[in-house]
């Protein structure tokens, strides 16, 4: 719990509260990568993905080809994802299923009303999308949830929209919260709920972070049903806000 639920204001306001890029600006970096591709030579490049496969599924060293990998033009993503395609994907622990418990009765009086509902509690995704990879929060959230008797599935951090919306789709959750701090979120929220569309997940979608004042009503426009920011502490409040939620969605 925040024992101090005020505090100065912060030295930074106006345009310089929060970093925002141009979204032009990724696109003109995946047109510029998509240039790159189209100028080198595909079939020496194709040839030094396929070694790289090759030597990776061995035990060679594997220097050598990612060095002809970079003669050929293969950029960092095409090296990544062929080895990824050898190896798997790291996903690192999470810490959630072993951490201990929150412990405030809120949460207990909720576990217990969970426990008597005839179709078993609510089940929540909690979800990363993008390159942020602050989970503290994500994980707070979701133990919170696991303490007040929810079924909980949190895959961790950078995940696609697609992947996300698999999840739910696969999981059939009652609830999606999508956890963004890296001020991406007017471009990332809409991309889930379109993915989630996508695939027929019709589940209310929450979103939590550093979501400035100016974006909500863009963001609940968007199809987003809550918002929560770092001034929503009250952590029994809001897992019952997410609870009421995820019910009302089953009928």
């Amino acid at each position: 719990r925040n024992h101090f639920t005020e505090s100065e204001p912060s030295a930074l306001g106006g345009s310089e509260a929060i970093l925002r890029v141009d979204p032009h600006v990724g696109q003109q970096m995946v047109a510029d990568v998509e240039q790159w591709r189209t100028s080198r030579d595909r079939a020496a490049a194709e040839a030094a993905i396929d070694e790289l496969r090759r030597v990776a599924s061995g035990t060679e060293n594997i220097m050598a080809a990612t060095i002809e990998c970079a003669r050929a033009g293969v950029t960092t993503g095409e090296w990544a994802h062929a080895l990824r395609g050898v190896f798997g994907e790291y996903q690192g622990p999470t810490g959630v299923a072993q951490a201990a418990a929150v412990g405030t009765a809120a949460l207990g009086v909720l576990a217990n009303f969970h426990q008597g509902l005839a179709d078993g509690p609510p089940k929540v995704l909690i979800a990363k999308p993008g390159l942020d990879g602050h989970s503290n929060g994500a994980e707070q959230i979701a133990l919170a949830a696991r303490d007040s008797g929810m079924e909980v599935v949190y895959q961790g951090i950078r995940r696609t929209p697609d992947q996300i919306a698999a999840t739910a789709r696969d999981e059939d959750v009652d609830l999606i919260g999508l956890s963004v701090l890296s001020g991406s979120h007017v471009e990332l929220v809409p991309a889930v709920l379109a993915a989630l569309a996508a695939v027929g997940v019709h589940a209310p979608v929450i979103v939590g972070g550093i979501i400035p004042g100016e974006d909500h009503e863009a963001l609940r426009s968007a199809g987003v049903a809550r918002i929560y920011t770092p001034s929503d502490y009250e952590i029994g409040a809001m897992m019952s806000d997410l609870s009421e939620l995820a019910l009302a969605a089953r009928d």
